[in-house]
């Protein structure tokens, strides 16, 4: 596809797929961030103009979308899921839990999206690393260095004093 076309794609289709998205998530942000993956994925597909364009960016944009809540849906029922036990309910060990836990929860917010979702896969969903491999199209090593990665960082937070 020439970039000639794709700007007139682009210009087309663009805030049709953005008001789309919009109606769906009521987002501004969001519908603006998926309408652009949409146009990137189609670039990258190298997809031919033709009479079906438009209902294929409709159907890229639904399943980024979809993709979307689903992860965070995930994120939010494994950050809910999570629970520290100390062996001392005093005020002092609460505040400490309090704040390991929000130390947590940013750092795991902060993690590249390929380490969270390898590390939420392996703690929340009990996925094997080939498991993981297979459903992520990687290596078995790459899933490995993913959650060295993501532990090594999220070990930093409970020596952070």
């Amino acid at each position: 596809m020439t970039e000639e076309t794709f700007k007139y794609i682009y210009n087309k289709y663009f805030d049709n797929i953005r008001r789309y998205l919009y109606y769906r998530s009521n987002d501004t942000e969001l519908s603006t961030d998926i309408a652009q993956e949409v146009f990137i994925k189609f670039w990258k597909k190298d997809f031919k103009y033709n009479k079906k364009t438009k209902s294929l960016l409709y159907k890229i944009a639904s399943n980024l979308f979809v993709d979307y809540i689903r992860k965070k849906k995930n994120e939010t029922e494994y950050l809910k899921e999570i629970k520290f036990q100390f062996k001392e309910a005093s005020l002092e060990n609460n505040l400490e839990y309090k704040e390991l836990k929000e130390n947590y929860e940013k750092k795991l917010a902060r993690l590249p999206e390929k380490q969270r979702t390898t590390f939420l896969m392996h703690r929340m969903e009990n996925l094997k690393y080939k498991e993981i491999a297979e459903r992520l199209k990687v290596s078995i090593k790459t899933v490995e260095k993913r959650m060295s990665m993501a532990l090594s960082e999220l070990k930093k937070i409970i020596n952070y004093k």
